[in-house]
């Protein structure tokens, strides 16, 4: 058995995609199992950049099954043009299966998703509007449609007409709104797009399951990150569902015995979209210098990432949650050619010392960073192997290690497929 996650230990935005790809090469089978098209995932190979929002990375590897899991949530119109991008490219998508329980993001979710940020005003969430959060809650209200369900077009037909009622109600009566949906167009639509999905839906749970009993070696592909987590991170500016190790196990089908391995993802500095409190954010000259050599702007949205110095207090409690074995520590090039570097070890509150993450957002936005403070480094971008890093980067590494309690087995030095240091 070989079932290895990798999941975001941060707030999303880890360069998860680059880990994924690298070990998706020795893997047989990658899964995808949360989320919808409000993630994105970038992919750098051979100078080439592919973006993924629904389909797993796994899928640029010809003999890897990509399983879209039944705990993802998927636009048909999304998922069908990350497919045509792929064609496009000379990428073959034979090998990608689609769950038939996962839940179909629908037109009125993404209206209603707008409508609702608009509505909230200075206390928006900072959604995508991808209609993500509408979807996980009809999946909730058990008033969701299902792959499945476009394979019964009566029981489509119903369904969909039981909720545009139901929703245009909800649009026009409750938000006072003119953009309300058609039935008719929708059923249409989402017809043709069974037509072309049709290929690719399968009972996934099967698979991943068949898979792993025969030895294969399974990757599950973790989105977005821990602290966006619906009931861990930092509610209610998080995401509709579980980027958790655990969130695995359900948005896959499978038990918690047949995974023998947990990877965290972490950057050497940490960044957040949206809103939230942020104890280590940076606002001076150095924030901008990290943003901007690190790339940091939304794979979905383009929008700039906030940025800050690597917190060890998030990294002990993504450790901890989600039962890390490992941790990949990513992009500490972006950190090159600062002179000290910082590590945010414990934050303090009206004078006093806190060692875990808070769950209350009021006390998190009281907290302040206490700050140990390191040699920093030149350039590393060039550097293969750990023993050619610089004594400073080898001792920042042991302080992320010591402090987060898990070791760190990988090192990014840059976006390539090459630039990762094994230990």
């Amino acid at each position: 058995m070989a079932g290895k996650v990798i999941i975001g230990a941060q707030w999303g935005d880890e360069g998860k995609a680059k880990i994924i790809d690298i070990l998706s090469e020795k893997a047989d089978v990658v899964v995808r199992s949360q989320g919808g098209n409000n993630a994105g995932h970038t992919v750098a190979v051979d100078n080439e950049v592919y973006k993924f929002h629904l389909v797993p990375s796994g899928i640029l590897y010809p003999g890897t099954l990509c399983i879209v899991g039944n705990g993802v949530v998927i636009d048909p119109e999304g998922i069908l043009g990350e497919i045509g991008m792929l064609h496009d490219r000379g990428i073959s998508t034979d090998n990608l299966k689609i769950s038939l329980r996962a839940h179909l993001v629908m037109p009125y979710h993404k209206v209603l998703d707008g409508i609702k940020e608009k509505h909230r005003g200075d206390e928006s969430i900072g959604t995508t509007k991808k209609g993500i959060g509408p979807c996980y809650m009809d999946k909730v209200e058990r008033s969701g449609v299902r792959v499945c369900d476009l394979l019964n077009p009566e029981v489509f037909e119903e369904k969909v007409r039981r909720n545009v009622e139901i929703k245009n109600a909800m649009i026009t009566k409750v938000y006072g709104s003119t953009d309300t949906v058609d039935a008719d167009e929708i059923i249409k639509n989402y017809m043709a797009y069974t037509k072309a999905l049709k290929q690719y839906f399968a009972d996934t749970t099967v698979l991943v399951h068949e898979a792993i009993e025969s030895g294969k070696n399974v990757v599950f592909e973790g989105a977005q990150g821990t602290l966006l987590d619906i009931d861990l991170g930092t509610y209610p500016y998080v995401t509709s569902s579980h980027p958790i190790t655990g969130g695995v196990c359900v948005g896959s089908g499978i038990g918690p015995t047949k995974i023998d391995e947990c990877i965290g993802v972490m950057k050497g500095y940490v960044t957040r979209v949206g809103k939230g409190p942020f104890p280590t954010e940076l606002f001076d000259e150095t924030g901008d210098q990290i943003r901007n050599v690190g790339h940091e702007f939304g794979t979905t949205t383009g929008r700039p990432r906030r940025c800050g110095w690597f917190d060890a207090v998030i990294g002990k409690f993504a450790v901890r949650t989600s039962g890390l074995t490992a941790i990949a520590l990513n992009k500490i090039d972006v950190l090159a050619d600062i002179d000290k570097v910082k590590i945010c070890v414990a934050y303090r509150k009206d004078g006093e010392i806190i060692p875990e993450f808070p769950a209350s957002l009021e006390e998190l936005a009281k907290c302040e960073p206490v700050y140990e403070e390191l040699e920093g480094w030149g350039q590393i971008d060039h550097i293969r192997t750990y023993d050619e890093l610089p004594e400073t980067v080898k001792k920042y590494i042991a302080r992320v290690e010591e402090l987060c309690g898990a070791k760190v087995t990988m090192i990014g030095v840059g976006p390539n497929r090459d630039q990762n240091i094994y230990r």
